[in-house]
């Protein structure tokens, strides 16, 4: 069964997850399964449900989170002890590279709050001006 077939609360296997992710190497095509697992080693958040056979079932919780690890690794370009404090900082937010949160300030929300900034030193320089 397809992971498109699932139900959004469906858990994924190692290899859906990987594939969702896109992460895939790119010479062989091979789903880079052996990433997550080494990320479960670093990262306490992730919680795999361990099936028969040992295969790895991931929650939608997750699921965010492993999205949320490559994102501060393999787009932010962060350590993993920097991603691990991020985490750990957030460890209630479930981190979405989509969302507004402190940690992915869209471009509009990075304008916002340096006109914001702007706004203030002016209203002190005006202040300031009059002192005079």
């Amino acid at each position: 069964m397809s992971s498109t077939n699932k139900t959004e609360n469906a858990y994924k296997t190692i290899g859906e997850v990987a594939k969702d992710l896109d992460l895939i190497n790119r010479t062989t095509g091979k789903l880079q399964t052996h990433t997550i697992r080494f990320w479960e080693t670093q990262f306490k958040q992730i919680k795999p449900m361990i099936g028969p056979g040992k295969r790895r079932y991931y929650s939608k919780k997750n699921y965010k989170i492993i999205k949320s690890i490559k994102f501060l690794l393999k787009e932010k370009g962060l350590t993993i002890n920097g991603a691990k404090k991020i985490l750990n900082n957030h460890s209630n937010d479930l981190l979405d590279p989509n969302a507004n949160s402190g940690i992915y300030n869209s471009k509009k929300t990075v304008t916002k709050n340096i006109k914001e900034k702007l706004k203030n030193i002016t209203k002190i320089i005006r202040e300031l001006k009059n002192l005079k």
